[in-house]
């Protein structure tokens, strides 16, 4: 299905990012899942060959490319494993605030080595006691003279091992009401005093995707390190929120359609009772009703694409499809893992780790039942 926002000069940047992939990513990744890491000699030959943040302003170094770019990347990082998001979230979720509300001075002094990989970057919402209400965070950053002293901790922070760059979500007004209103967002180095790194945590899936935790005590970060204005954070994160979730269904659509591939090559294959399995019947509503699903949510998707290009806002409509087509994901992974057999269930075969990767897509980037809360508010209920 031709895909109006994507052009030939996005079909030959595909074609060169995915002959660098099987090259430089395909044939490591599974040891990347066991290393718990995708590493920094990978970030930087990304980084090279213009694949990390290249909608950049040229002065920094990217080439000013549109989204369908990003698009493009995101695609075909996820089509080598989902272990791969933290790329994402550094070229189209951590940088874009420090483009959108950094000074001259910021932006002059991270984004060239964010475009060549010297520099990885996460942000970090989430605390312990405090996910999908940002409001209820308890990370504080007190002004004192020419910086802020920063204490709290984070949790589940993709890249947060490797990270030299993290935007950090804080209160800078404790006793602003209502709550939301004293947040602010500070640029936390990797060499600050009082910051270090927890333990890598171990999660089902999503093995290579490095995630862990943050603790800050008494961390003093300079003055210089605040994005935009202090007490104005929440309000970047609802502006920035749209395209993150826009990227996580687009990373879904992905991963079903790459399940969908699998399974399909799988079921023509594999033999039963002196017929291949894709003979039954069973076998063939199921791959037809998921492959109409998928183009259904792929269509959505694209066109939410094309607003999202044209400034519009249309966060009702992204908190639809993020939580839609992780649902999707979810759903397409359990049915191809049936269909893959006893064989589904070893790790030897994709499906097994496509059907791990994807379980909490519907929880991060807003859990889907805060993408209820957001559709029914914005209806009027």
């Amino acid at each position: 299905m031709e895909r109006a926002y994507l052009r030939e000069e996005h079909d030959i940047f595909r074609r060169s990012l995915r002959k660098f992939l099987e090259k430089e990513a395909y044939p490591y990744f599974e040891q990347w899942e066991r290393d718990q890491l995708v590493p920094r000699n990978f970030w930087k030959k990304a980084g090279e060959q213009g694949f990390l943040c290249p909608w950049v302003d040229e002065k920094y170094g990217g080439f000013d490319a549109d989204f369908g770019y990003s698009v493009v990347i995101n695609e075909e990082f996820e089509r080598i494993g989902t272990g791969m998001v933290g790329i994402g979230l550094h070229n189209d979720i951590a940088m874009p605030y420090i483009a959108s509300y950094g000074t001259e001075s910021q932006k002059e002094r991270w984004m060239p080595g964010a475009i060549t990989g010297d520099l990885v970057s996460a942000i970090a919402m989430t605390e312990p006691g405090a996910g999908s209400d940002l409001a209820a965070i308890k990370t504080t950053a007190i002004k004192d003279g020419d910086g802020y002293i920063l204490n709290g901790e984070k949790t589940f922070i993709t890249n947060g091992s490797t990270a030299d760059l993290v935007v950090v979500v804080c209160k800078t007004d404790s006793q602003a009401d209502p709550p939301h209103r004293g947040i602010s967002l500070l640029v936390v180095e990797a060499d600050t005093p009082g910051f270090t790194r927890g333990k890598k945590l171990d999660k089902v899936g999503q093995h290579s995707n490095d995630t862990c935790e943050l603790i800050f005590e008494d961390a003093r970060v300079p003055a210089s390190n605040l994005l935009g204005e202090s007490g104005k954070g929440f309000y970047y994160l609802m502006e920035k929120l749209q395209q993150e979730r826009l990227m996580v269904a687009i990373q879904s659509m992905t991963s079903t359609e790459v399940m969908l591939e699998l399974t399909t090559d799988y079921v023509k294959e594999r033999k039963a009772f002196g017929r291949s399995i894709s003979q039954f019947q069973n076998t063939q509503f199921k791959l037809a009703e998921m492959k109409t699903e998928f183009q259904i949510g792929r269509t959505f998707v694209d066109r939410l694409i094309e607003d999202h290009v044209a400034e519009k806002d249309v966060v009702t409509e992204v908190s639809m499809a993020k939580w839609w087509t992780t649902d999707l994901a979810k759903k397409v992974a359990g049915e191809c893992m049936q269909l893959h057999g006893g064989y589904g269930y070893m790790e030897e075969y994709e499906i097994a780790r496509r059907y791990r990767d994807v379980a909490v897509s519907s929880i991060y980037a807003g859990s889907n039942e805060i993408m209820k809360v957001i559709i029914a508010k914005n209806m009027g209920l």
